[in-house]
């Protein structure tokens, strides 16, 4: 299973997915598709009620709504998720105004996948689109994307050394993140007051700049040593980030301030009325 996972919005609620490389698809977290399709309180109890309405649904349950690994944020999690065809099928057995809408909403998602594949280009764009409807402001967006390339870079690198446990890039990001802010993600996350929200979403300009710089750093030493295993890319990545804290420490030096901020890129961002971009039509 690809490490691909992702938040979607459909009517402003999210929908987390996950991309199974393996099939080409994506799979639906039940849970959430229950949520935004009854608004129930409780979906397991929805969903025993369910499969007691249908006896023919509840005979194929377990494939087709099979267990992935889904992060969260007291760790991954194993939770019942759909294709698109399976959740068509379940989609069937619930009885609500939005099922059309949300059918139509899954396929294009599922489309819209297929088409970052060929064209990378494209999710790039998606990005842009989706940090514009939520009003960032375009210098905050161009370093956010630069940032998610460099991560990329930096992953590759760490890949090509022989990392490939989730739990191995994990303690690599958080050695970085713990080097130059002084938090690891889960502490940096606590101190912005965030819960399942991304981190670097939700950092300033400045941390931005500083968690790139680290990341950028490591990743031109990792090509120069070519680091293999973890003890060796740990090294490299301890490395990169160490210029990132040094540069922290002069700039908030000149500052005054600490530039790791409790404060999220989301509080600055305008309000509707005061955006340069059309607002995004209701689905």
């Amino acid at each position: 299973m690809s490490d691909i996972e992702k938040i979607q919005l459909f009517e402003n609620k999210k929908v987390r997915t996950v991309w199974v490389e393996d099939e080409d698809k994506w799979y639906f977290v039940l849970e959430d598709v229950i949520e935004v399709l009854t608004e129930s309180t409780d979906p397991k109890q929805y969903v025993k009620r369910m499969k007691l309405r249908d006896p023919e649904l509840a005979k194929g349950w377990v494939q087709i709504v099979p267990l992935l690994s889904i992060k969260t944020v007291g760790g991954p999690q194993k939770m019942r998720c759909a294709n698109l065809e399976g959740m068509f099928r379940i989609i069937q057995s619930i009885p609500s105004k939005k099922a059309e809408p949300f059918k139509r909403w899954m396929a294009q998602v599922a489309a819209e996948r297929i088409n970052q594949m060929i064209d990378p280009e494209r999710s790039i764009d998606q990005a842009v689109a989706d940090y514009r409807r939520l009003g960032y402001s375009e210098a905050w967006i161009n370093r956010r994307i630069k940032s998610i390339e460099i991560r990329k870079g930096l992953t590759d690198e760490w890949k090509r050394g022989g990392i490939t446990k989730e739990v191995d890039f994990a303690f690599l990001t958080d050695l970085m993140s713990k080097t130059w802010s002084g938090f690891t993600t889960k502490e940096y996350k606590k101190y912005k007051g965030l819960t399942k929200e991304n981190l670097r979403d939700n950092m300033t300009n400045m941390e931005l700049l500083l968690n790139a710089l680290a990341e950028e750093t490591a990743t031109e030493i990792s090509k120069q040593r070519d680091p293999e295993g973890l003890s060796e890319n740990a090294g490299v990545a301890k490395e990169g980030a160490e210029v990132a804290k040094t540069a922290r420490k002069e700039v908030e030096k000149r500052l005054g301030h600490s530039v790791v901020s409790p404060e999220k890129a989301i509080d600055n961002i305008q309000s509707p009325e005061e955006l340069p971009f059309p607002k995004p039509d209701k689905q």
